[in-house]
């Protein structure tokens, strides 16, 4: 076992594939069943399943895909460490964003910080709250950006943004030409939320629960995964939904959505840099947050 055998079974499991985790790595596909083949024969169980044409981590997959993560998380920031010894700012360094910071606000100061640090090549990966969390606490990811505070204690939180969500409605919508609605009115009509673990929908939550409310209130016609999916849900009329300005910002300017304000809620929250509270940040990682906060 090595950490580029290690490497290449991480971009089979999350690639999902073993011709595409080939063609990231510029390998034939023969090469990479011989590496992964070469990992169960020194672990002595199996690694991987397909089902479905797709490769599926096994349950000793999973877990040595969890540490595998962790090793190459290492590598890289001691190379970093190296590199910064000497003066230099390179290396790869793993975040993660939850849907609003990892679509919207990441990938431009993502490429302002390669721009100015060409030798650093940064891995985003966007999930939920509580997923980004989750890969922080295991070592996956080094830090993430994330729309809602946490009550973990292994996790440190630093405020980065301000943000405002809106109702948002159709640009046809009964309510477009209005500036502000009533909640009782908004308990009324059919609502979009996102899906158990999203920071919007615990902003949401809180901002109902200071006025006595709960999400249980509200005409819950549909669940999502996404912002995205919810933007289309809208404009198909499915329902309205309470979303980021941030993330609505293109279609509010072509004026097929429509931010109106619901007067009894406050619906500003922050983004929080978020990191593992007891583990030592790397050069890179430093480096990093501070271009955030200067920009």
């Amino acid at each position: 076992m090595d950490l580029w055998q290690l490497n290449i079974f991480c971009k089979v499991v999350e690639l999902k594939g073993f011709s595409k985790a080939a063609k990231a790595v510029h390998l034939s596909q023969p090469t990479i069943s011989s590496h992964i083949k070469d990992l169960e024969n020194h672990f002595e169980c199996q690694l991987i399943d397909r089902l479905d044409k797709k490769a599926v981590p096994t349950k000793a997959g999973e877990l040595l895909y969890n540490y595998a993560c962790k090793l190459i998380s290492l590598r890289d920031e001691t190379e970093t460490a190296m590199a910064e010894f000497q003066g230099k700012i390179k290396g790869r360094l793993f975040i993660g964003g939850s849907t609003i910071p990892g679509g919207y606000i990441l990938p431009r100061l993502m490429g302002a910080f390669t721009k100015d640090y060409p030798e650093v090549t940064i891995s985003l990966s966007i999930g939920d709250t509580d997923q980004i969390i989750q890969d922080i606490l295991s070592g996956v990811l080094e830090l993430g950006i994330v729309g809602a505070k946490t009550s973990d204690k292994k996790i440190l939180q630093e405020k980065l943004i301000e943000d405002e969500m809106r109702l948002i409605v159709s640009a046809d919508h009964k309510w477009s030409r209005k500036k502000s609605m009533n909640l009782t009115m908004v308990f009324q009509e059919p609502f979009i939320i996102r899906e158990r673990g999203s920071g919007t929908l615990k902003s949401i939550q809180l901002s109902l629960l200071d006025k006595g409310y709960s999400s249980e209130d509200l005409n819950i016609i549909a669940e999502m995964g996404s912002t995205e999916a919810v933007i289309q849900g809208i404009k198909s009329k499915v329902g309205i939904s309470i979303l980021s300005t941030i993330a609505v910002a293109e279609e509010l300017q072509a004026g097929t959505l429509k931010a109106l304000t619901i007067k009894e809620l406050n619906l500003k929250r922050s983004f929080y840099i978020t990191r593992h509270r007891h583990r030592s940040a790397s050069p890179l990682s430093k480096a990093f947050m501070e271009f955030l906060k200067k920009n």
